[in-house]
């Protein structure tokens, strides 16, 4: 991938260190390091006489990291989330199914609900036509077997009602 002199882009940078951060949240060796953290502070504790101020520099330690990460996990999420529905509406728009789901991300959840329903009925139906077609296959073994089933749903908005 090239970079260019928009990548000291305030906006690039932020993204950037958002998503190495993000990366390196994730790694086990970041989550042993949390827990070595959490371990001395705990030992530490008779030492401090388990005051107020050694419960402080846990609370704040872990309030001010987790606050951080929020915000940086939220814009890797939001990337990642951004990049896969772009690559799905091109599959959409290239490919055979219904250009209708070009953009459903941005119906209502209850829309978003009922379109998941009809989608699962119909995948339903048609492994069930699948099913069919091969124990009929498997009867009469001389028969070439069907064209394998195509699903398509209606769009939300269509008119149509039923499955």
């Amino acid at each position: 991938m090239r970079h260019s002199h928009h990548d000291r882009h305030p906006r690039h940078l932020f993204a950037s260190v958002a998503n190495k951060a993000s990366q390196a949240a994730g790694r086990a060796s970041t989550f042993v390091l949390a827990c070595a953290v959490v371990l001395v502070w705990a030992v530490t504790g008779p030492l401090f006489h388990f005051s107020d101020k050694w419960q402080l520099v846990i609370n704040t330690g872990t309030t001010i990291v987790t606050f951080l990460m929020v915000f940086l996990i939220q814009n890797s999420q939001n990337r990642d989330s951004a990049a896969i529905q772009v690559k799905l509406d091109e599959l959409i728009r290239t490919g055979t199914v219904q250009n209708s789901f070009v953009g459903i991300e941005h119906l209502s959840a209850d829309e978003l609900e009922e379109l998941r329903a009809r989608s699962e009925e119909r995948a339903k139906a048609v492994a069930a036509e699948i099913e069919a077609n091969a124990e009929a296959a498997r009867a009469s073994p001389t028969t070439k077997p069907p064209a394998r089933a195509r699903c398509a749903l209606e769009p939300i908005g269509s008119g149509r009602s039923g499955t």
